[in-house]
């Protein structure tokens, strides 16, 4: 297996998570907002050590800390570290509930209240998932690729693999063709895209997280991968040439692609099984964010406004969701 101790030459591709996005705290949150720090710091203390619920991503890391048990020695394992903006003495519910699932999470930073977004170069994160997502903005504007999550429960998973589903334009690509349908509508979007066919897209904030599950893939023999990825996009033929050689260009490759031409996608990821999915869109977020664990990436042309204010949701903290039960 990989293995990382912190001086290893081989170096991980880090993943930093907030509290709530690994466990559900929503009903210790609503206690916060409502009744006080006071009666938060005595409801964690009481509880401390009764188990939080897995929440939205606890699947993923899950299966993640499993996938490098799996490992070549010589491959980068994948490292989560938890970010929370709890105090040290409220964490340690959350440092228990950790131990109790061991899942393999050996680092977590308190912040005490304060911007737990500051840290993620400092722990040379690549990847950040929280349910604030002011965070997320914040993690955007600086270069990682970030997404925002609807806290809650876990979503039941029935496969062993790990299953990760990405949107296309402004997610791992630029976006660029985005900006040419709001210009000029599906009309010029698809002139566009034709004229364009052969020209790779820029690259968008996930492109470096699909090159690591990429190479992750390739250590396993052809179709015996624990990961599986799938492109979902609103693209539809003939759009569907210029996305999958930009993939090609890249030397990169997914499991599965579905060219939707409009359809609306949570169908499609219950089908496929995602343990998470990352759109730039909101309105693609409310529709699946209820069937499987979804996550808004806000980047982009329509998202511009937003990152501006440090903004997300409406100015709201967290994406809000019904909450679907997790079975041990």
């Amino acid at each position: 297996m990989a293995n990382y101790d912190g001086n290893s030459l081989i170096k991980p591709f880090v993943i930093t998570v907030s509290a709530r996005a690994l466990f559900d705290l929503e009903e210790d949150h609503h206690i916060f907002e409502t009744q006080g720090i006071d009666v938060f710091q005595a409801h964690q203390r009481e509880n401390e050590n009764k188990p939080l619920r897995p929440g939205p991503v606890f699947q993923m890391v899950k299966k993640l800390m499993q996938i490098n048990e799996r490992l070549p020695e010589n491959m980068s394992p994948f490292e989560i570290v938890l970010l929370s903006r709890n105090s040290t003495d409220t964490g340690l519910r959350i440092l228990n509930s950790l131990e109790h699932y061991q899942i393999g999470v050996i680092r977590a930073l308190f912040t005490g209240g304060r911007s737990t977004s500051k840290y993620i170069k400092a722990v040379n994160a690549k990847l950040f998932l929280s349910c604030n997502s002011k965070e997320v903005d914040k993690a955007i504007l600086e270069g990682v690729a970030a997404a925002t999550l609807a806290p809650g429960e876990c979503y039941p998973s029935e496969s062993g693999e790990l299953k990760l589903a990405f949107d296309g334009d402004s997610v791992l690509f630029s976006d660029e063709a985005e900006k040419i349908y709001g210009q000029g509508g599906f009309v010029a979007f698809h002139e566009h895209e034709s004229k364009m066919a052969e020209v790779p897209l820029s690259e968008g904030p996930f492109k470096n997280v699909l090159e690591a599950i990429h190479n992750i893939q390739k250590a396993f023999p052809h179709g015996e991968a624990p990961i599986r990825t799938c492109l979902v996009t609103a693209r539809s033929l003939p759009a569907h040439k210029r996305a999958i050689l930009t993939l090609r260009s890249w030397g990169v490759d997914v499991d599965e692609a579905h060219f939707l031409g409009g359809w609306k996608k949570a169908e499609f990821l219950k089908a496929f099984g995602a343990d998470i999915f990352f759109d730039d869109a909101v309105s693609n977020i409310e529709n699946t964010k209820n069937v499987v664990p979804s996550a808004h990436v806000p980047y982009g042309i329509r998202n511009a406004v937003s990152l501006v204010e440090n903004q997300s949701f409406s100015g709201d903290d967290t994406i809000k969701s019904k909450k679907i039960k997790h079975k041990p």
